[in-house]
């Protein structure tokens, strides 16, 4: 049996789908266990043959026919499950996807307190109800996964949710909740179950969602996410992981961020994905910062024996450059890019992606 863990380096948008959907080409069964984070998250993959998506609430070998297991760590959002849902079968899949039972689960006032919330707004916020929902099960206003399957208990508790929120989301998107809700109970797609999942695949892939510097105990609070987005949540011992990271650094909205405005230059803006769009803000750019990816990796406490690095969108350089205790360092050419932030973070494997398909090539560590 296999076990990989795929986790950001950095301020999320690394390329985490993408090479989650390179592991899921492994034969034999597959399973991407979601660990962290929750529908927050938004993974793009794209297959040779051309599909795509961008996936928040489905796991990122969705495509390639591999079911998702949603751990008790991540939160759901019924809509945006059964909208996703119902674009993957338009694609001609058939996802699956089991959720535990415990699963806190996201509200239509949840997202709108998100949005409308300007310390949410100040901090960084995705505005789809993620770090809402995790502090009102604090308060003990929990909606759980194993909720959903009593129409009436929690129709009481949506209701109550009246009194504990000052804004209000509308009686149609009260409605279109309700309405995901029994329709996640009825799909023949998605299961609710009590335990977690783990006998039985061959290989299990747990995707990891945003990057180790938005960790709520290794990043620069407040502008941090809810979540451990490190091995914190992985239930297994000693699994080896996908450190991934951009060629270059990225991070959408507020918060701090290091070389930004230097030498932008070096960076193909024509051929980004990203951009300026919905409650996250801007997407900002700057070049890698090694001394950022030192801490990371000290402070999330894994093995560096168990690494392998992930870089991606090395196809977009345009030079390669980077900074190492505040100094630009220039490198002739990908090769030597990489084995420099191999050495500088004590790793000793590398692979490295110039298409934005499940392909990615080892370069060797000398």
């Amino acid at each position: 049996m296999e076990r990989f863990a795929v986790i950001g380096a950095g301020f999320g948008d690394e390329g985490k789908g993408k090479v989650v959907s390179y592991l899921c080409q492994r034969p034999g069964s597959r399973l991407v266990y979601r660990f962290c984070g929750g529908h927050q998250a938004a993974h793009r993959v794209v297959l040779d043959n051309g599909r795509h998506h961008v996936f928040s609430n489905f796991g990122s070998g969705t495509l390639q026919g591999v079911p998702t297991f949603w751990s008790k760590h991540c939160t759901i959002d019924p809509v945006g499950i059964m909208n996703e849902l119902t674009d993957l079968v338009s694609k001609g899949t058939e996802p699956r996807l089991t959720i535990h039972q415990d699963c806190p689960v996201t509200t239509p006032f949840d997202k709108i307190y998100n949005v409308n919330s300007s310390q949410y707004i100040r901090n960084g916020s995705c505005g789809v109800g993620f770090g809402a929902t995790l502090q009102r099960e604090q308060d003990f206003h929990s909606i759980l996964a194993e909720d959903l399957v009593h129409q009436i208990p929690l129709k009481i508790k949506v209701d109550l949710l009246k009194k504990y929120y000052r804004d209000i989301p509308s009686e149609h998107a009260i409605n279109e909740f309700m309405r995901a809700c029994r329709s996640i109970i009825s799909s023949p797609y998605i299961e609710i179950v009590r335990s977690e999942i783990f006998l039985g695949w061959e290989t299990i892939i747990f995707e990891g969602s945003q990057g180790l510097l938005l960790d709520q105990n290794i990043g620069f609070f407040p502008h941090v996410t809810r979540a451990n987005t490190g091995i914190t949540n992985i239930p297994c011992k000693d699994v080896p992981v996908y450190l991934v990271t951009r060629a270059y650094q990225t991070r959408h909205g507020n918060g701090p961020m290091t070389n930004e405005g230097m030498h932008d230059h070096i960076y193909n803006h024509a051929y980004e994905q990203n951009n300026d769009h919905g409650h996250q803000g801007a997407f900002r750019i700057s070049m890698l910062d090694i001394d950022l990816l030192k801490y990371a990796v000290d402070k999330s406490g894994i093995h560096k024996h168990l690494i392998t690095l992930c870089v991606t969108c090395i196809d977009l350089m345009k030079q390669f450059l980077f900074t190492d205790k505040g100094s630009v360092v220039s490198c002739k050419n990908e090769t030597e890019f990489v084995n420099y932030i191999c050495h500088a973070l004590q790793i000793k494997r590398a692979l490295i992606s110039r298409t934005p398909t499940p392909e990615m090539e080892e370069i060797k560590i000398t």
